[in-house]
């Protein structure tokens, strides 16, 4: 592969998730500033639905018809007009809502794609693949760093009563981003439609994955589905309330902060395959899933009406990596194991819509309802809302442990 084409694929996964990282994060605490605290949860699980609609909208134009380079572009561009109405959106919520659900059904169709154009202009996608996709999360990580360090010192006076976190600033800044990688999409690698290896297009069925149901899977398989979408539901939490908790704890840089997860990510993505060479795949899995449980229970223990217990908070953050690859890169990896290659396509799309979608979607209106049942004149019992999550995610772990009983081939 030319090194231009490496460099191009890169930088396009950096802005890819540099957008995402710069408005998604944020976007709870500004919403409870603008006094849509109701709905933050609701919000979120917004996500889910983008994520079951998105694949049925342009799934079978992605197989058929556009180039992806060009899907990819036209849809940051629209994304980026999406932004830019949002932020000026500030006193009806329902509009909010029905923005934001706008801009993620055209986010959510981005990431297969910018992953398809990158695993078509590579020779050896298990080497190379793994180093461009990096650069996705240091874009999530710059996005952080730029909202904290760069943009609150341009545009916030010593005494705005606001952080940056409480602005719209995050979305102006993802809306910039946007623009420009729709821009930078026309010039990637050339990306023809798949039409003449699926002339027919995948279906309803097939653009969710729901087509597994055809085939021979193991029990062990259904217990990890049915467990991922479980563990998904209190995970809804930390996505949708983190930025927000933190920012009520009056700690500084709080989207920066969060970004140290994703630094922690990137060193347990690096350890995730030698883990995987030592121990089966239940063991990584059961400690994803339980880490989750441990992380809230941080969470609960670091509120403090004093102020916060930062080295909790801390090590929850930092427990990022733990969390994430573990249970989500690990499941993926499991899921690909599981199945011939013809298959493969099929059982992610299948993952993917149960924890990305229904997961996200169930997730996002219970911690709306929780959020909402311990919140009372603007001031929110923050342990007990961590606390739920934890005990569901751990109660998840402990039935996992149990049921899974496949042997692994370690």
């Amino acid at each position: 592969m030319h090194l231009s084409i490496r460099a191009q694929l890169s930088t396009m996964m950096f802005l890819q998730y540099f957008v995402w990282g710069a408005w998604w994060v944020t976007l709870g605490a500004y919403m409870i500033r603008l006094g849509f605290g109701d709905i933050v949860g609701r919000t979120y699980a917004a996500q889910g639905i983008a994520a079951i609609i998105a694949p049925l909208i342009f799934g079978a134009i992605a197989d058929r018809y556009a180039p992806a380079e060009r899907m990819l572009g036209a849809l940051h561009l629209t994304g980026a007009v999406i932004l830019v109405f949002l932020a000026n959106v500030q006193t009806d919520k329902t509009v909010f809502y029905v923005t934001v659900l706008l801009y993620l059904i055209t986010f959510m169709p981005t990431l297969p794609l910018a992953n398809a154009i990158t695993l078509h202009a590579i020779d050896t996608p298990s080497r190379t693949f793994p180093a461009i996709r990096m650069f996705g999360t240091l874009g999530w990580i710059a996005a952080g760093l730029v909202l904290s360090f760069v943009v609150a010192d341009f545009v916030l006076t010593p005494d705005s009563q606001f952080t940056i976190e409480q602005t719209a600033y995050p979305i102006w800044l993802a809306a910039a981003a946007a623009a420009a990688l729709g821009v930078f999409c026309f010039f990637l690698p050339a990306t023809p439609p798949r039409a003449a290896r699926s002339p027919s297009g995948p279906g309803v069925i097939g653009a969710l994955g729901l087509d597994i149901f055809q085939l021979k899977a193991s029990g062990a398989f259904w217990v990890f589905i049915f467990c991922s979408l479980l563990t998904s539901i209190p995970l809804a939490f930390y996505y949708g309330y983190t930025n927000a908790f933190l920012v009520d704890q009056k700690i500084d840089n709080a989207v920066a902060l969060q970004s140290l997860g994703q630094v922690s990510e990137i060193g347990f993505l690096l350890l995730l395959p030698l883990l995987l060479a030592r121990f089966s795949f239940k063991t990584v899995l059961l400690v994803g899933m339980l880490a989750w449980a441990f992380r809230y229970a941080l969470f609960a223990f670091g509120y403090n009406d004093a102020g916060a217990v930062m080295p909790f908070i801390l090590l929850g953050i930092l427990l990022h990596g733990v969390c994430y690859d573990f249970f989500f890169v690990a499941g993926q990896i499991y899921v690909d194991e599981q199945f011939p290659k013809s298959a493969r396509a099929r059982t992610q799309a299948f993952l993917t819509f149960v924890t990305l979608g229904i997961g996200t979607l169930i997730g996002g209106e219970i911690s709306n309802m929780v959020f909402n049942l311990y919140t009372d004149d603007s001031i929110t019992n923050w342990r007990t809302v961590w606390l739920v999550p934890g005990v569901m995610a751990g109660v998840v772990a402990i039935g996992f442990g149990f049921l899974f009983k496949e042997k692994e081939k370690h």
